[in-house]
């Protein structure tokens, strides 16, 4: 009987091997060339570090070298509208997040000319990454229902910082507040670096955070930890609540991630491919060691299901983005 991979190496060989007109034919998917994974951010960050490990483990399995080219700006948009126009072939591939896939087109529509959902197929689920709501040591208020009453008592005086207008750290704030009816004002900065600066030295009052950005601060108690945007609390801060455990609350479930994305005509095999070969790569203990060391949780499931995925992230982004009129 032929494995599950034996079958998909085989059917992703059999939709690539195309003769072109000539006598030699084409080499099969993915003999011809390097493949080169997008990362539509500059090298450093989070997303920057997922795709070089999955570059390097990719390789090893498809026998093919897998390179990573930083294609920064425009928080994201430049270097999936580059994957977007590439050819569908398998061998140009993103590492895309969810600001840049999910929610740069409901805040800025007149820039971004790409559509993610038509534009792209998905591969599959990278990693997911809870947040954490973060406060200044001379805050008083020590819990998110605390901070909810200050808010009520002080309209507009408290201030909150996030990485940007338009990420997922600014619309699940916005989601916060939208659930507890309190106004606090949103302060876009360039990055987590200065925010926890600002943070620390009492010049903003609260801040969203990848738990990664967080942690060592809060280790040190340089700043306090309020609450986590995931459904259950982290193994490395099991002290802290989620938003969720707050009444008014329950349900409360938002996480950064990071997919696999190849153009949209990419042949059906090639995509079952990687998504197999990602799959069992998320599977193996180192790297499941450093998606932890990043913050992150490793992704599974097929492609069709990260494709729901998206989809669903993008209709909850949308309705957020609608009632907190978010505009860039």
């Amino acid at each position: 009987m032929i494995s599950r991979r034996t079958a998909l190496a085989l059917a992703a060989a059999g939709a690539f091997a195309v003769s072109a007109g000539t006598a030699a034919a084409q080499p099969l998917w993915p003999a011809a060339k390097p493949i080169t994974i997008i990362v539509p951010f500059s090298a450093g960050g989070s997303v920057d570090a997922s795709a070089r490990l999955l570059a390097g483990k990719l390789a090893e399995r498809l026998k093919q070298s897998v390179v990573v080219e930083n294609v920064a700006g425009a928080g994201g948009a430049i270097g999936v509208a580059k994957v977007v126009s590439a050819a569908p072939d398998g061998y140009t591939l993103v590492m895309g997040a969810d600001s840049p896939i999910a929610i740069a087109r409901l805040v800025n529509p007149a820039a971004v000319k790409y559509d993610a959902l038509k534009d792209l197929a998905p591969v599959g689920l990278v990693n997911t990454a809870p947040m954490v709501l973060v406060a200044r040591p001379g805050l008083p208020a020590n819990t998110l229902a605390e901070v909810i009453h200050l808010a009520r008592a002080r309209p507009g005086e408290l201030s909150y910082a996030t990485s940007g207008i338009g990420t997922v750290l600014h619309l699940a704030m916005e989601l916060i507040k939208d659930q507890s009816q309190v106004f606090i004002t949103h302060v876009p900065y360039r990055g987590g670096a200065q925010i926890v600066t600002d943070v620390v030295g009492n010049q903003v009052d609260l801040a969203l955070l990848v738990s990664v950005t967080a942690l060592p601060q809060l280790q040190a108690k340089k700043m306090k930890a309020i609450a986590v945007t995931d459904d259950k609390r982290l193994p490395t801060l099991p002290d802290v609540p989620t938003v969720a455990e707050t009444p008014g609350f329950k349900g409360y479930d938002v996480v950064a991630w990071t997919g696999l994305f190849a153009p949209v005509q990419t042949p059906p095999a090639i995509v079952e491919r990687l998504n197999h070969e990602l799959n069992e790569v998320l599977r193996a203990e180192d790297v499941k060691v450093k998606m932890a060391e990043q913050g992150a949780i490793g992704g599974s499931g097929s492609s069709a299901e990260f494709g729901r995925f998206v989809a669903r992230e993008q209709e909850r982004y949308a309705r957020i983005v609608r009632a907190a009129n978010i505009k860039e």
